[in-house]
């Protein structure tokens, strides 16, 4: 049996290496995206090229689409020559986005009513996973169309967890999103203490990954944070984003997420000061920037936020300070 036709839609970080991936397998492949430098570029190595999301739906048995937030998949689906004016009844619709679960699950909605099966297909492992089709995939969607897609989600990742109906899939990435984000963060601080602390933060990275501390964050966005490379593989900006993902769904199912909030407006922060597009190994810079200017006492130290002016006070013995930080500043 002959392999399907597949269209892709965005091919940023993410989805050109998944989209090349496909090629490589034998898959004959439609691509369309924004910007048509990737599109000519994947045409020169064999795929056929799209003007629109319509075309591909047109012209492709399965459809994957990978794009960066919700109203942009909400767009390539249902807009002026979306995925959705094209397509039709049987054919299967992949969207490997992260985005809202409500959008996904409205979606797949939308899609059954046209005859067509939706999963919600986001993936961990960023672009070295994407490269080296290691991607882990967590699926939501029915389970007929889950055995349909498996032979694709195998030639892209590793770890392929189907978790249930439609919108589980981005409830999982949400999760997921969550402990990525958070543990960068406290990767980034242990870092930064061990510097302030005149000790080598190398060394103590190195210490760590010996003990219950170790995790693939540590060994890797570590290890970034010491080079200081922050050359995007999954963008600041792009995180905040999930972030916030995760915390309307908290809001909505009741959950309190406070850590993850946290974290959250430390990526908005790093967004504000221009640092959206680096690599979210980057917080570690916030965490820097702090620490050059809260001065250091022997005594307890209480904080506390002051909404009127903006400002982060430090009281010491009946004795409070400002964080000049221009963070914090209005």
């Amino acid at each position: 049996m002959s392999n399907p036709t597949i269209g892709f839609i965005g091919l940023g970080i993410m989805g050109k290496p998944v989209a090349r991936n496909l090629l490589k397998a034998g898959y004959s492949l439609v691509v369309h995206n924004r910007s048509r430098a990737a599109v000519e570029e994947l045409g020169k190595e064999g795929a056929q090229t799209a003007a629109s999301s319509k075309e591909v739906a047109e012209r492709s048995e399965i459809i994957i689409t990978m794009l960066p937030d919700s109203p942009d998949v909400e767009l390539v689906y249902a807009g002026d020559r979306g995925i959705f004016s094209g397509v039709k009844s049987g054919k299967l619709l992949i969207d490997m986005s992260s985005i809202s679960p409500v959008v996904a699950r409205k979606l797949a909605g939308d899609a059954e009513k046209r005859g067509c099966d939706m999963l919600d297909a986001p993936v961990s492992g960023g672009e070295a996973g994407a490269i080296g089709a290691t991607l882990s995939i967590m699926i939501g969607g029915k389970a007929s169309a889950v055995e349909r897609a498996t032979p694709i989600f195998q030639t892209l990742g590793k770890n392929i967890v189907y978790v249930g109906e439609a919108g589980a899939g981005q409830v999982t990435k949400a999760a997921n999103q969550m402990v990525v984000g958070t543990t960068i963060a406290i990767v980034g601080e242990a870092l930064v203490l061990a510097k302030k602390a005149g000790v080598d933060p190398a060394k103590v990275r190195q210490a760590l990954l010996g003990g219950f501390a170790q995790s693939k964050i540590l060994e890797a966005h570590g290890q970034k944070m010491l080079d200081r490379n922050f050359k995007p593989g999954f963008r600041i900006r792009l995180h905040e984003k999930d972030m916030k993902i995760a915390l309307a769904t908290g809001s909505e199912y009741g959950v309190p997420l406070m850590v993850t909030g946290i974290v959250g407006q430390m990526m908005t922060a790093m967004k504000g000061m221009g640092n959206g597009d680096l690599d979210h190994a980057g917080l570690v810079k916030f965490v820097e920037e702090l620490a050059k200017t809260v001065r250091r006492y022997s005594t307890s130290v209480a904080t506390h936020i002051e909404p009127q002016s903006g400002g982060i006070y430090v009281g010491i013995n009946q004795e409070t300070r400002r964080c000049r930080h221009p963070c914090f500043r209005e």
